[in-house]
């Protein structure tokens, strides 16, 4: 019954890291477009499925944990690929293994793509500050510096002149 239940557990994060992984696809289009507005919304939405997908993660890990001990394995990695080779029901093992793969797949697809969006907000930072310089001119270049061509004052003295 608990492997049900980690089965389950595990299909509704496969599930979310799917949303999420749409969620941030939408993210680099609003980075890609400059919609801060958009992107803000999309932020907040991605935040509250982060949240749940921590809390499904922690139910899980407690699942995992509750499987090891009705088991009677007192193993120091209780995971659930460790649980994959201890399974004895065939079935239960097949449908462990698939939402398991199909999570890990969704998982370095979501990073792939997060490395994706943290390069083009590093880029658009970078771009923002340019900009920024060539609009503000260098404080040390106002006041202080050589004097221009134009304003060169005379080195020769008055008395110096014939008359």
């Amino acid at each position: 019954m608990a492997t049900q239940e980690i089965i389950t557990v595990m299909t509704k994060l496969h599930s979310l890291h799917e949303s999420l992984l749409t969620i941030s696809k939408e993210k680099t289009v609003h980075l890609k477009s400059g919609d801060t507005t958009a992107f803000q919304a999309t932020f907040v939405n991605e935040r509250k499925h982060v949240q749940a997908i921590g809390q499904l993660e922690d139910k899980r890990q407690a699942l995992t944990k509750q499987w090891f001990t009705q088991q009677g394995v007192q193993d120091a990695n209780q995971t659930v690929s460790e649980m994959l080779s201890l399974i004895s029901d065939s079935n239960e093992k097949e449908q462990l293994m698939k939402v398991y793969e199909q999570l890990v797949i969704t998982i370095a697809e979501l990073k792939q793509q997060e490395q994706l969006n943290r390069e083009l907000t590093e880029q658009s930072l970078q771009f923002v500050e340019l900009s920024l310089e060539l609009l503000q001119p260098s404080i040390k270049n106002m006041n202080y510096g050589e004097k221009k061509q134009g304003e060169q004052a005379f080195n020769r003295s008055m008395f110096d002149s014939k008359a």
